[in-house]
């Protein structure tokens, strides 16, 4: 792959042999953010987990207490006064059997779904459409619920999903480039939290192999996997 002189220059400061702590991995992201726009700070996990076996699953959400950078738009299929309750929390596309058509066709100008229990029945035909995108409504991570409001306030206000996939990568974003060290490392310390509780108690050997932290077209950058607690104990220092 042909890389650019200013991802050359980037990835020239990090020591690919080491494996920094992630208050110096968030330190040197940013540092590594090559594009114009505030770039994504972006984490991959290795897990050490089969996929293919059910009870090894890896899958959950966590609110972010500084949120993404990003407002998520909000898609919510409701009818009646649920349908209202979404609108009034801020859900950008709100409808029932017309936009089950719509995504249906191809409509796909939001990044997160929400569902009322009862429209499941209809909404799970879309799951060829919304699963590949990891956008299909699901109990577990509370996109499934009568309280739709909750949910789309949850997801506007920095609610991310994520979930492992077939190789055992996990990935997930904890902000942009443009937040502050302990915005990102508190993100991240969130983050990893609700994924070491999850851990499946079928899983055997070690549960996390190896983290990444990335920039939106930046390196990669080697995390120490076993700092997983008083994170920001430098910053405090």
């Amino acid at each position: 792959m042909k890389r650019s002189k200013s991802w050359k220059n980037a990835a020239a400061q990090v020591d690919r042999d080491a494996l920094y702590n992630p208050l110096d991995g968030v330190r040197l992201a940013k540092q590594t953010a090559t594009t114009k726009f505030d770039a994504t700070v972006e984490v991959a996990l290795r897990l050490g987990v089969d996929p293919r076996k059910a009870d090894q699953m890896v899958r959950g959400t966590v609110n972010l207490p500084h949120g993404t950078g990003k407002t998520a738009r909000v898609l919510v299929f409701a009818t009646g006064d649920r349908a209202e309750e979404a609108r009034a929390a801020g859900a950008d596309i709100v409808g029932s059997d017309e936009l089950i058509d719509e995504v249906a066709k191809g409509r796909l100008d939001f990044d997160a779904v929400v569902a009322t229990p009862d429209l499941m029945g209809k909404v799970g035909r879309l799951g060829r459409v919304l699963g590949p995108r990891g956008l299909m409504p699901n109990p577990k991570t509370g996109t499934v619920t009568p309280a739709v409001g909750k949910a789309v306030t949850d997801i506007k206000g920095g609610k991310i999903e994520f979930r492992v996939d077939r190789h055992a990568n996990l990935h997930f974003i904890i902000g942009k480039a443009s937040f502050d060290e302990r915005q990102l490392v508190e993100n991240y310390a969130a983050a990893l939290d609700e994924v070491l509780r999850l851990k499946p108690s079928a899983a055997k050997g070690r549960y996390l192999k190896k983290v990444t932290f990335t920039t939106s077209m930046g390196p990669g950058i080697p995390v120490d996997p076993n700092e997983t607690r008083a994170l920001t104990a430098e910053i405090d220092a």
